[in-house]
This record gives C-alpha cells, structure tokens and sequence, in this order.
C-alpha cells in the first residue's frame, strides 16, 4: 500500500517537473524505462542535414603545371586521370590561378581573393602588411569547414603550405592547419615542397616518419603514399557509412622542385624530348588546335629573347636538358597514375555517378624557377648560389637525375614550353602563361555532356561556390562564431550543361611580387616587373610607372597583340580598374620585393630578441621557429652525460643534403662539423678523437662578416678545449629549406653530406641538451 502511494506521488512529481509552465502537450515520462516511451534519437547530421545524397567530392590540384603539360591538353606526356577525367567531363579552356602557389591555395580554400585571404606571396615572406601576413582570418573561412559541419568525412592530402612558417611548430597555433580549417584527417608536409622519397610528413598535427616502402612493397614514394592513404580513407568511410558523403583534397607535391619520380617512369621518356622545347611548344600548339581546346586563329606567341632557341645549344647543353625534360615528364605521368587509383577505387566503390571531380593540373602555370641552366638544387636559387656545370653533366651520364640525390628543376625554357601557347611561366601575374591553368570537371549525376569544352572565363575563387552549390549547401554568415566576409568567385554550375551560358565572373585582378594584371569584360590589361628565373627582385621602376600591355582576349586567345599604343585610352581605364579592383581585394600596398624577404624581420618570429636556446634531445621543428644563423655568428654545443668509447651519432642538423649543417660524432669518436651551401659542401673533422667522460662538445661559427655569403671559421671544443678548425668558404643567405627541419640527437630528413647515413644516425650515448647560443665575432653570446 505504502508503495503504490510513494509510486503515485513520484509520479505527480515527474509529472511537474516535466511540463513548462507554458506547456500543455509534453509527453509524459515515468519513473522508469519500462513505463515510458522513449524519445526519438538525435540522428547523425549528414542523415539530418539531408546529405544522403549529397555528391562525394575529389578535389584535386598539382602544383607548377603548364597548360600543355597534360596529355589531353595537347602535352606529349601521359596522363590518364586527367585525360578520362576531361573526356568523360568537361574542360574548362579558361581557367585561372594566381600565378604562385600559397595563394592560389588561400582562394581556393575559401572562395575569396588571395589579400582578402592575407594570403598575398608564400607562407615564408610574410609581412605585417595586410593582404600579406599569411595569416587566414577567420573571417574568410574555409568551405571544407562548411563541408565538415554539415556531416561530410572530410580529408586532405599532400602539400599544406597554408600554414604560416612560424606557426609550423608543435606549439602552434593549430588555428591555421588543416584540422582547424575543417578536415577530419591530414596527411602530408607543411611546406612549399618536400624531398619525394625522404619528406618532412605531418599526420594531423604530429610531425612523422615516412614508411620504408609503399603498401605495395615498391621503393617509397610520397605521392604513391599518398594514393594509398586517400584510397583506405574513403574505403573505410564507405566501409562504415555508406551513405555518408566524403570529400578528398588530393594535393601532390608534383610536379613542383625535386623533379623526383620512379626510375622506371623516367626512362620511359628517354629520347622523347631530344628535338627541344621549340618544337615541343609547336606541337602542343597544333595538338590543342586539333582537340578543340584553344580556337582555329589562336596565335602562337614568340620565345622570349632572354630564352635560348634549341637549336643554338651545345650537343651537351642540349643532352642535359632533354634528360632534365624527361625527368619531369616521368614525375608528371607518374603523380597522375596515381591519381588514376584513387579514380577507380571510386568507381570500384560503385561511387562514380553521383561523385564530383575537380581537378586543377597547376597552382599556376609551369615554374622557370630553375633558371637559364636548370638547377639540381633548387636550394641554390633560393639562396642565389651559382651551380657548376660539370655537375650537370654528371647527374646526367651517372643516370641518376630524378633520385634522391638531387632536388632538381628543369631549365625556364621549358616551363615556357610547357606552358603554350602563352607567355612567361609561374609568378608572372600579368600574363596567361603564370595564370591560366588545365582544369577538367566530371560529375555524371549533374553534367550530362561529355567531352565538351567550357570557354567562359572561371578563376580559382569559383571552385569553393561550385561545389558547395553541388553539394546543395549554402556558406553560412557565421563559421564558427566569425562572421564572415563575401565570396568572391562564382559558381560554375551555370555552365555545366550550356556552354553558350553568358560567364558570370567578368572581372578579375591579379598580382604577385608586383607583376600586375586586371581581366574585364574579354579584355585583359598586365604589366610585368620581374624575370621569373631571377632570384632578387629587378623591378627599377616606380610600380605606377611600369609598362602596361593590352590584349582583347575576346578575339586574341593567347595574349598575341599587344593593344596598348592602338587604343591608349582603354589601357587607362583598365589600369585604373586595376587599382580600384586591387584596393577592394586588400592588394595594397604592392610589395614587389622576393628573395630577400625569406630573411625578412617584419613577420612574427618565435625566436625575435632571443639569443640563447636550449634544445632538448628529440627535438624536431621547422626553419620558421628556429633562429636565424645563416650570416650570424654562433654556437652549438651539445651538453651529455659523459661520452663514452664508441658513442656516435648526430647531435644537431638543419636542412640536409641541398643546404644545411649537422654537428655529429662518428663511431670512431671524432667530432664533425659539416655543411652545404646548396652546391657545396664542407667537412670539419676534430685532429683527436673525443675522450672518455668529456660532457661538452661544441662548435663554434664565426662569420667573417654579417652579409649574406660570408665565409666562416669553425672551431670544435670537446670540454672547451679547441680538437679541430676549418673554413666554410660560403655560407647561405636564405634558407636551408622550405620544409626540413631542425633535429636534436639524429637526422629525420636527408644527410648534409654523405659521409654519414640518416638510418641509424640517432646518438647512442646520452645527449641531454644541445645549446644554440648567438655570439659576436669574439665569440660572446649577444645580450638581449
């Protein structure tokens, strides 16, 4: 009785507390399970958000690709995915980037100009300028993020170099990497390029080291990795969810510097390009015309004078060049095989239909950055250093260019090559050759036609808007508390099934290191500033007093006839176009400077008003958070719990084996400090061996002078007693490398010299610390 009561009392208690004194429809909830009904479940967000048939998405985006590059644009090296991609899609004649890399990835991410990104040059030339920090705002938010929010699984691939440099270490901010910009996975490098068969891999936020071979068995290879990666994540997605939607961002170092591919997909090449980049040029011009890709009355534009012809070379210049091509042709044919994969583990998955492909063969147009000669170090044009040619020659006749003992470039000519019908090459905002790139798109279940050619202009910033367009999602006014700023690109849907749609996007500006270009309405208006292959900036004259240049690209596809003496008062109108469209985007103020900038002191540094830092052992972090030393005198020594006989190993490195130091012990007990400055390399070996219980064993640099390419002397101490000197003849003024690190007790990335081997590099003794301290020539550590 008493229990019936207490039972019935419990319940009038539930009873009240559970209707709102507003209510009078709540459903009633008993005591227990067993007397209520229960409510529905939250469902999970792709099923509420009606994703269910929302489009899987494969976004892909190749880095320094010309428009002739890919087999189906007329190039004459395979590429399959691109080419079934293009012939069971669409190919957009008219596409554009920004002309550099960073950028081009900024407005792709977020759908807005690459200033408003603050996005303005790459990661490691940053300044406290606006439209050039680096630094994303989070009001220009990424659409990855409006992706991941809805219920898609979200992952990304490759190259990063989003990320600014000094914010690349494990202590962040993490705001700016890939998990904080909306993907549930990452795997890939920081950076602006990597080592292809040694990189610098991050997976999420944890710096890693790569596999000793693929899935497969083969030799490793970062983009293979990569494949293999992408094609277990959406095999696992559909293996779980099946009806939950995935987008993949595929971002291949490729086929940026080092020109690194598989042996077997080099050699496929030899002979191919023997006849020279005038005749390759021409015949990608012909085959383009014969496609359909470019109009019948489309010009030819003319080698430019700085530029030998063919013809003119050596027979030796002429071999090392060919070799140089072939090596680029292999590394392109094999990053595009393996996109191939990923391209039929979909259709494996039965996911074709209804999955978009977006691929993009170029962040911009080819890069000329390897110069006049081609580089096998493409180290030495950033920091300026001159290579010799009979190095050249060798990496051709030991057969060995393309492996992992070079960080290789092809020469500019053929980057202008590769890069037809146009003018110049990468960074060169102000003509089609830096910013029109190869993009195909197929969607079976939204683009009926197949194989057909799109011509209305579309630029980098449409692909955000087009896809979340397809994926039936709009970009919300706020992300993540932000508001945020307008799209500037539009949709390309408009023109997937009417390729007489009028275009929607019919203004645009362009600028990169001051080379300037503004396109409205079919007419295009540029001025250029600085030679590609030329490391320091060259620009003489005021930026408002540089030479501008007119095309009517309505009837003058490839940029052929310069229009500005013919019809001056449209070149005026489109100038101030420019500077109105500039000021909008957040472009000024224009900074036109290069190289010099990567030693810039006008970006946040971790490392600012400090002089001595103490590096634990294990320690690994980018060049962005260390101090810089390239034409600064310092100390490095590393603090142990007495060496004993037969200890050995690397104390601290930077760089690696294409610019970079490393102070080690080898296993017979002599102390070395080595170095390379990109061509070059030096090897300070101690006159002793190192003895029993000594706990300090420093290296001491000091620089001639503190100007960029001083040579140095270096004194090594084992407890402060001087075991050996020498001499650097050149040190670096830039950089050791835009994505290998700083190591403390063993080598992680490639070795400085080849006197010892990064696999079993890692010190045996016990290695406390290693001291960096910043000192004057007398060898004092500077005071704050």
């Amino acid at each position: 009785m008493f229990t019936r009561r207490l039972r019935k009392s419990i319940s009038a208690i539930v009873l009240a507390a559970a209707l709102p004194l507003t209510s009078t429809a709540q459903e009633v909830k008993g005591l227990t399970v067993h007397e209520s009904k229960d409510s529905a479940p939250t469902q999970l967000n792709f099923r509420e958000n009606n994703l269910g048939e929302a489009p899987n998405i494969v976004l892909i985006l190749l880095d320094d690709v010309g428009y002739a590059q890919m087999g189906h644009m007329g190039g004459q090296i395979e590429t399959p995915a691109f080419d079934e991609i293009a012939e069971n899609g669409l190919t957009y004649s008219r596409f554009h980037t920004t002309a550099l890399c960073s950028p081009t990835r900024a407005s792709l991410l977020t759908g807005r100009n690459h200033h408003r990104a603050e996005t303005g040059a790459i990661m490691e030339i940053g300044t406290g300028n606006d439209g050039y920090t680096m630094k994303l705002p989070k009001e220009v938010g990424s659409f990855a993020r409006v992706l991941q929010q809805k219920g898609y699984s979200t992952s990304w691939y490759g190259k990063n170099h989003n990320v600014p440099d000094w914010e690349a270490s494990f202590t962040g901010p993490f705001d700016r990497w890939p998990n904080d910009l909306g993907f549930d996975y990452f795997y890939g490098f920081l950076g602006g390029d990597t080592d292809q068969f040694h990189p610098a891999l991050v997976e999420d936020r944890k710096r890693i080291e790569a596999p000793e071979t693929n899935v497969d068995g083969s030799p490793y290879h970062l983009t293979t990795d990569m494949a293999d990666k992408a094609i277990n994540y959406i095999q696992s997605v559909n293996a779980v969810a099946p009806d939950k939607p995935f987008f993949v961002y595929f971002s291949p170092g490729a086929v940026h510097a080092p020109h690194q591919a598989p042996a077997e997909y080099i050699e496929k090449y030899k002979g191919k390009f023997d006849a020279g980049w005038d005749v390759y040029r021409e015949q990608a011009f012909n085959n383009m015309k014969a496609k359909g890709i470019i109009p019948a009355d489309t010009q030819l534009t003319p080698r430019p004078e700085s530029l030998p012809a063919w013809d003119s070379l050596t027979d030796e210049q002429r071999m090392v060049y060919a070799r140089m091509m072939e090596v680029f042709a292999g590394f392109t044919e094999h990053t595009d095989t393996q996109i191939k994969r990923l391209y039929d583990a979909v259709e494996d998955m039965g996911k074709m239909d209804n999955t978009i492909f977006v691929y993009i063969a170029g962040d911009n147009g080819a890069s000329a950055e390897g110069g006049i000669e081609g580089l096998l170090n493409e180290m030495a044009f950033f920091n300026g250093v001159p290579e010799k040619w009979e190095d050249k020659v060798e990496s051709v006749k030991s057969n060995r260019l393309g492996s992992e003992d070079y960080f290789n470039h092809m020469p500019a000519a053929w980057a202008w090559a590769v890069n037809s019908p146009y003018q110049w090459t990468k960074q060169i905002a102000s003509h089609l050759g830096g910013v029109r790139n190869a993009m195909a798109i197929s969607y079976p279940n939204g683009i009926d036609e197949r194989g057909e050619v799109r011509t209305q202009f579309a630029h980098v910033t449409d692909i955000a808007p087009t896809l979340l367009e397809v994926a039936g999602i709009e970009m919300p006014k706020e992300i993540d508390g932000a508001p945020q700023e307008p799209i500037d690109g539009t949709s390309l849907v408009y023109s997937f099934n009417d390729e007489d749609a009028a275009e929607t996007h019919t203004t645009q500006y362009f600028e990169i290191l001051g080379n300037l270009g503004i396109y409205h309405d079919g007419w295009w208006a540029g001025a250029m500033r600085n030679i590609p292959w030329e490391s320091n900036s060259t620009g003489q004259v005021n930026i408002t007093d540089m030479e501008w240049e007119l095309y009517d690209l309505s009837k003058d596809f490839s940029q052929s006839e310069n229009m500005a003496e013919k019809m001056p008062e449209k070149l005026e109108y489109m100038k101030y176009l420019f500077f109105a469209e500039a000021a909008k985007g957040n472009a000024l103020p224009i900074d036109d400077r290069r190289t010099e900038r990567f030693r810039s002191s006008f970006r946040p540094s971790l490392t600012a008003g400090l002089n001595e830092f103490r590096y634990p052992n294990g320690l690994r972090i980018p060049e962005g958070a260390t101090p810089f030393t390239k034409f600064q005198s310092h100390t490095l020594e590393a603090n142990l719990d007495g060496y004993k006989k037969g200890d050995q190993g690397v104390l601290i490195t930077q760089g690696g084996r294409f610019a970079g130091f490393v102070l080690r012990v080898d296993k017979s007990g002599y102390v070395y400090y080595e170095y390379c400055n990109s061509v070059d390399k030096f090897s300070i070996k101690s006159k002793v061996k190192v003895p029993s219980g000594v706990t300090s064993i420093k290296a001491e640099i000091v620089m001639d002078e503190k100007k960029p390419y001083t040579p140095a002397s270096i004194k090594l101490f084992a407890d402060g007693k001087e075991i050996g000197m020498g001499r650097v003849d050149k040190t670096v003024p830039n950089l050791y490398s835009l994505d290998e690190t700083l190591d403390v007790g063993k080598d992680s990335g490639t070795a400085v010299t080849d006197n010892y081997k990064v696999k079993g590099s890692q010190y045996t003794g016990i290695l406390n610390y290693v001291q960096l301290n910043i000192i004057d020539k007398y060898g004092n550590t500077l005071s704050k």
